[in-house]
């Protein structure tokens, strides 16, 4: 190899590393704002509604209080995802250019219901006290659709460089083009239920345990348990499905992408009876220290102790993702939504017997820490989808080295992008802390019925209830 080959293979290295880089900060990034994209105005409309139906003003307290969070989420998301879309086009020209005729009607889907998402927050916002309660309940529900239907469309289009089709792949050039199949592939309906369930677990458990460390903290009034209430009660409606969705993924991973499920199991070799495999690292191609359920891995994707489960010896080694980081992160997904589960069981078996939280301050700590393992967990999901697939952009069809952009200082963008999301860190926290201590709004008792529905915070100060 000559010096300037050398020079051009160690530039394209670090351009591939720098674009990595750059797609998993802004992706990690924005994906817990879109979680909270999707399951925050849900909370808002069921809340307002409760509002309106019982008189309850704690109800429209909470329901105030998350819109404004609603609004200030939703424009740092939108700053992330627009980042996001130009980073499609210029880190990876070459996964853009040659299949974005494939995967770019999703795109185009979700930007008309961002837009749709956009315009009804602006209403939503803009009415309250301008328009009747009801009519104001209406315009919530857009958001709540529109928000739903961005993160289909998104996770369609990474569902599709899961398993590409759609489309045939002749002489180097993409014909007959199918955009609807590509939509629809055959990942789509598992991997967007998977994370649509994931978005209202986060939304849910993440805004609960912002009251349980107030509840902890000895706010146990009526508005703070109705805020721990309907978020938690909403993320453990959803924890015992995702247990089912991942098991559903599990099998499908074995027939359509096992080099994945390889990898999450650190399973190297082809056998039947595979075990189950839990924590461990590898060195040298050899899993150690982990815990082994005999027959657990074939059991769960054949239902059968001698099913036989592919390892990562179908493929040659360069073909192969990094295990190490996709089996721990696997684990990590995995655990945490057991333990989310368990927390929901207790949660429900409490309700059920004394329709009431569970005693134990144990069960206000844990749930405290249920909002950033919700998040752990759907961050580690995404490195098992992401770096499970590589070396791979697009699944068999195109090498992520081969689609990133050649030309050089892509380090230099990774730089400014990691201090801008410094920055909206820095905003949207200092922003989100100065709306949480803000006063309760509080109506005194015996005000009508429409003014507590139109202009709470107009109506009385409690010193004594405040914050």
């Amino acid at each position: 190899m000559t010096a300037f080959g050398a020079l051009a293979e160690a530039a394209s290295a670090t351009n591939l590393l720098a674009a990595r880089l750059q797609m998993a900060v802004s992706l990690g990034w924005h994906i817990v704002l879109s979680c909270m994209g999707v399951g925050m105005p849900v909370l808002l409309v069921f809340t307002e509604w409760r509002a309106i139906r019982t008189g309850d003003d704690n109800y429209m307290r909470l329901a105030r209080k998350w819109a404004r969070a609603v609004g200030v989420l939703f424009a740092v998301g939108a700053v992330s995802g627009t980042v996001l879309s130009f980073e499609l086009g210029l880190l990876w020209p070459g996964l853009m250019g040659t299949y974005g005729q494939v995967i770019g009607f999703p795109f185009a889907l979700e930007g008309i219901a961002f837009f749709i998402e956009a315009i009804f927050i602006g209403i939503y916002l803009y009415s309250w006290d301008r328009l009747p309660p009801k009519i104001h309940l209406l315009t919530g529900i857009p958001v709540m659709i529109a928000g739903t239907a961005s993160a289909f469309f998104v996770v369609s289009a990474n569902a599709w460089m899961n398993q590409p089709v759609g489309f045939e792949a002749k002489d180097g050039r993409i014909t007959s083009v199918d955009p609807w199949r590509a939509m629809f592939n055959p990942a789509t309906p598992l991997q967007t239920t998977h994370m649509i369930v994931a978005a209202f677990m986060v939304a849910g458990f993440l805004v609960a345990a912002v009251y349980a460390v107030a509840m902890l903290r000895g706010r146990r009034d009526r508005y703070h348990r109705l805020g721990f209430l309907v978020p938690f009660t909403l993320a453990s409606i959803f924890a015992p499905l995702q247990i089912v969705v991942g098991d559903f993924i599990a099998r499908f991973l074995a027939t359509n992408q096992p080099v994945k499920l390889a990898a999450a199991e650190a399973l190297f070799q082809t056998r039947a009876g595979a075990p189950l495999s839990i924590g461990g690292f590898v060195v040298n191609d050899e899993l150690r220290y982990a815990l082994d359920i005999p027959y657990g891995l074939s059991m769960l994707v054949g239902f059968h102790p001698d099913t036989v489960v592919q390892g990562l010896n179908i493929v040659p080694v360069a073909e192969r993702p990094p295990v190490n980081p996709v089996h721990l992160a696997f684990d990590t997904m995995v655990g945490i939504g057991f333990f989310l589960l368990l927390m929901a069981a207790w949660f429900a078996l409490a309700w059920w017997r004394r329709r009431d939280l569970p005693r134990s301050p144990w069960f206000l700590r844990l749930a405290a820490i249920s909002g950033v393992a919700a998040v752990v967990a759907v961050e580690t999901g995404w490195i098992v989808t992401e770096v499970g697939r590589q070396p791979w952009v697009v699944y068999g069809r195109l090498r992520t080295a081969d689609a990133v952009n050649p030309a050089p200082g892509l380090w230099l963008g990774l730089v400014a992008l990691l201090l801008v999301y410094l920055f909206l860190t820095i905003a949207i926290v200092y922003v989100l802390r100065r709306l949480a201590r803000e006063p309760k709004e509080v109506v005194g008792e015996g005000a009508p019925r429409e003014l507590l529905l139109q202009a709470p915070q107009e109506l009385l100060q409690a010193p004594q209830e405040r914050d």
